[in-house]
């Protein structure tokens, strides 16, 4: 029987979407069904997960050392936490990314990523070549299964559970290595990028950072996350953290607008998941025209006001 713990994201007050992901992706395993909320005071993002369904215990490991999440201070909790799983997971965020990784190395296996979708307990399938091809992968049984979920394969887990908390003494102390300085969110008030449900992105037609303000503006009318291609961040427009696409971040808004970006397959690969397309461009042979659901051939410096001002 499989048992699964997941590693959960969150903020300190606030659980993260990608757990309730990884519960989706849990659940398509078929196991007992367990989160680790490892962090400080974390009473309240612990009653978050256990209102996640078919979730059968929520773990809090709280320390003062724990306080931020630092893969060298977290790994260890992981891995004490790991015996009697069968299978750690972790979202395929930059927080699981950094952490997922070093937590199976210290286990002594190899870390499976970005899991798009199970076939049963030991075999998963995930993408490689930036999305162009799909590759299935089997867990040799008997060894624990460490791995990251893909967070735009999934749909999160429906609320409604009522999981037993407990608590556990953290397994290590703090770091010698590394400390935290701070965290600065470029996004500043916006929903995050990666878990946004509506996403405004702008290229480098925009054509400096000064013209990307138009793009902000029309998110904030929305409520929506600001996201960039990778040519906009090269330019400097915007922060690297708000780069959509293969080397950035990969997302799955239900609305995705893109102004002035021409679809490179690096940026098709973030998006392809979104639920709706919506792409301007003042070329009408741009490649984002073949997989957006809406298309409009105009200028953006013109229609993103229209479009602001028809939204009142």
């Amino acid at each position: 029987m499989s048992k699964i713990l997941i590693i959960a994201e969150h903020d300190g007050q606030t659980l993260n979407l990608s757990t309730a992901k990884c519960v989706s992706c849990a659940q398509a395993i078929g196991a007992e069904i367990d989160i680790a909320v490892i962090g400080k005071a974390t009473e309240t993002v612990a009653a978050q997960a256990a209102s996640l369904a078919n979730v059968n215990t929520v773990i809090r490991v709280d320390a003062d050392h724990l306080e931020h999440p630092l893969a060298e201070t977290w790994a260890p909790e992981v891995v004490a936490l790991a015996a009697g799983y069968t299978h750690l997971l972790g979202p395929s965020t930059t927080f699981g990314k950094d952490l997922m990784p070093r937590a199976a190395a210290m286990l002594g296996v190899n870390q499976l990523s970005d899991v798009m979708e199970v076939l049963d307990a030991n075999f998963f399938r995930r993408p490689i070549y930036a999305g162009n091809a799909i590759i299935d992968v089997r867990v040799p049984e008997g060894s624990i299964t460490v791995a990251t979920v893909r967070s735009a394969s999934w749909q999160a887990a429906a609320e409604g559970g009522s999981a037993k908390i407990e608590s556990r003494p953290a397994a290590g102390g703090a770091s010698a290595q590394t400390r935290w300085l701070g965290l600065k969110a470029g996004g500043g008030d916006r929903p995050d990028l990666q878990s946004a449900s509506k996403v405004v992105s702008g290229g480098r037609a925009l054509g400096s950072a000064e013209n990307f303000s138009i793009v902000y503006s029309l998110a904030d009318k929305m409520g929506a996350a600001v996201g960039a291609s990778r040519a906009a961040v090269d330019a400097g427009y915007v922060p690297n953290d708000m780069q959509v696409g293969q080397t950035g971040k990969i997302i799955s808004p239900d609305l995705y607008l893109a102004f002035g970006i021409s679809g490179a397959i690096q940026h098709i690969t973030g998006i392809k998941d979104a639920g709706t397309i919506v792409a301007v461009n003042k070329d009408g042979e741009a490649p984002i025209f073949e997989i957006a659901d809406i298309g409009l051939v105009g200028d953006l410096f013109s229609i993103i006001p229209e479009l602001e001002r028809l939204l009142g």
